[in-house]
């Protein structure tokens, strides 16, 4: 009898197993590789936080499937992000990798994203090479290439009639590519050219050059910590409210106030921060704040986004994954609201996109706030190497 009654039931679930179509496809599995460890470890931890922000206000789900976030610390480190994709690719057999902090990481991971399908959506570097001629199909970049927001403070700073300045930034890819967009619209002279080990954390020496240079204005890129440091040494220094700061990708989110007065009278462009004003953007940094009781960065931002988007293309799919190139492109195409606006990738899987210009006020609490000082300074902007790139 008993042996009757577990054979019903094998067959009645074997049934079931039969009559749903798909229902033996495992869940979505989203692999988050980022910098979660170091000075530099807010980044990582904004973007993970904006993803999971998204996938909760989903229900935990990606296109009503439920999904999964395995995290991987890549410790700024290539080695280490080498040894963390390989796993998530291979033990975890994830659907799509994000995050991809920093720039130098994300150049070391090309071959391994050059011999898979799996899609890869990087939220923060965007270098140039993979704008161009090492563009993948399933690499997508929800963030900027990184030249533009430079571009689009160089050309406020051009418009204003800046005639000199000094410029800082770290030694690394994404430095080098601050300065190479805001060349192609500051015309202006740049009186020093500093590069600073990524590691740096104390800038008197290059603060003094600078004083020395009394140039009209500092253009500088230090993300994260590197940020906070500089900003509060700047203003120890003297050199705040005496010499104009122009700034890229340098304040973020709680950063802010780790700054504290020291960032008042600084510009920053992008192409979101928490200043934007529309509705949609204002319920995401409200719900952001309610959740991890601190400020949305522009990385926690485009990862929010970004599951939004990944959300966007299981709906396409009706919820089946399992064809990697399909899915990379319903990535491509379909479509979803953004907190910055229109949102569209152009050929090389980039952003197409508005820059504005901020200056950071004191806030009606005391504490600093984004003031929208000029929008559209770069109105549907295609980065500079999309050309280079191939695909259509």
């Amino acid at each position: 009898m008993l042996l009757e009654k577990i054979l019903k039931k094998s067959v009645l679930s074997l049934a079931l197993v039969c009559a749903v179509p798909g229902m033996a496809m495992a869940d979505i599995k989203i692999g988050f590789l980022g910098t979660l460890s170091g000075p530099s470890a807010a980044n990582g931890r904004d973007q993970l936080d904006g993803f999971r922000l998204a996938l909760e206000q989903l229900d935990g789900k990606l296109g009503g499937v439920e999904t999964e976030i395995v995290a991987e610390d890549d410790q700024m480190k290539p080695s280490v992000a080498l040894t963390g994709v390989s796993r998530l690719l291979e033990r975890e057999e994830v659907d799509a990798v994000v995050g991809l902090t920093f720039t130098h990481v994300l150049m070391a991971l090309q071959p391994k994203i050059a011999e898979t399908d799996v899609p890869f959506i990087g939220t923060i570097s965007g270098p140039s090479p993979t704008a161009g001629a090492l563009c993948k199909p399933n690499l997508f970049i929800m963030s900027w290439q990184s030249d533009a927001p430079a571009e689009a403070m160089g050309k406020y700073m051009q418009d204003k009639g800046v005639k000199t300045i000094s410029t800082l930034t770290p030694n690394f890819v994404g430095g080098k590519d601050k300065i190479s967009g805001l060349r192609n619209t500051y015309k202006g002279e740049i009186i020093d050219e500093i590069y600073t080990p990524l590691s740096q954390l104390d800038f008197s020496a290059e603060l003094t050059q600078v004083a020395v240079s009394d140039p009209e204005g500092v253009f500088m890129f230090y993300p994260g910590g590197l940020g906070v440091t500089f900003m509060r040494q700047y203003k120890q220094a003297g050199l705040a409210g005496k010499l104009p700061l122009y700034t890229a990708n340098s304040i973020e989110g709680e950063d802010v106030d780790a700054m504290g007065e020291a960032v008042i009278g600084a510009y920053a462009a992008d192409t979101w921060t928490p200043g934007i004003s529309s509705e949609y953007s204002k319920q995401f940094v409200n719900a952001y704040r309610e959740k991890y009781n601190r400020t949305p960065s522009a990385y926690a931002a485009f990862s929010y986004d970004a599951m939004m988007k990944l959300n966007a293309a299981v709906e396409a799919l009706k919820g089946d994954v399992s064809d990697k190139k399909a899915f990379v492109k319903a990535i491509k195409t379909s479509d979803f609201e953004s907190v910055r606006g229109d949102f569209k990738f152009g050929n090389n899987n980039y952003p197409v996109q508005d820059y504005h210009i901020f200056e950071m006020v004191e806030g009606e609490n005391g504490k600093p706030d984004w003031k929208l000082v000029q929008e559209n300074v770069l109105k549907d902007h295609v980065d500079t190497y999309a050309a280079q790139c191939t695909m259509s």
